[in-house]
């Protein structure tokens, strides 16, 4: 989890930094470790980094964590309603992904 965790701070960094040569390098770091991650990785990921600054983390990086997460755990209320919340803090291109994952609380 700590390489994760390294993962996703290096992209905020390089997201901030004016010098966006870093970009490539440092997203493809993230996307690899994101997705052979567990869950319980990811989610503890999301929540250390968010915590630090919500904002901080790009929309496509979260969006990516939470779908990989919870292709994991699609029985996890918890996560889905988590998934389904952040999703709609960056809308509405993602209202309608947000709307699926509750219906599946529902189902």
């Amino acid at each position: 989890m700590p390489k994760l965790i390294g993962a996703a701070r290096n992209l905020i960094r390089a997201t901030d930094d004016a010098d966006t040569r870093q970009i490539p390098e440092v997203a493809r770091d993230y996307i690899e470790r994101v997705t052979f991650a567990s869950a319980n990785e990811i989610v503890a990921m999301l929540r250390e980094v968010l915590a630090d600054d919500w904002m901080a983390l790009a929309p496509w990086a979260r969006n990516l964590a939470y779908r990989l997460a919870c292709l994991q755990r699609p029985d996890d209320p918890d996560l889905l309603r988590e998934a389904a919340a952040d999703l709609l803090s960056f809308g509405p291109d993602w209202d309608d992904h947000a709307e699926r994952l509750k219906d599946q609380l529902t189902d």
